[in-house]
């Protein structure tokens, strides 16, 4: 199974970004992208050090929404 993140582009630098998820960041290649989805301030699903894909902020949202779901069931699951 794989998983993409969603991140937001807090700085570009030719084919690299700087993403930001959660206060954790990393940079992500863009090659994968076209060109005019790499703007600062856009969200984009990065996997395996790629952005995949360009996202709105509220598709962002909704998918930490699921995660932060999805990690409090594991935590009551574990008590």
């Amino acid at each position: 199974m794989c998983l993409a993140v969603p991140m937001q582009i807090v700085s570009i630098a030719g084919c690299v970004a700087r993403c930001e998820a959660k206060g954790v960041q990393r940079n992500v290649s863009l090659t994968l992208l076209d060109g005019r989805e790499a703007v600062v301030g856009n969200h984009v699903l990065v996997h395996v050090g790629y952005a995949i894909q360009a996202i709105t902020a509220a598709e962002a949202q909704t998918s930490w929404d699921l995660f932060d779901e999805l990690a409090s069931a594991l935590d009551r699951a574990d008590a």
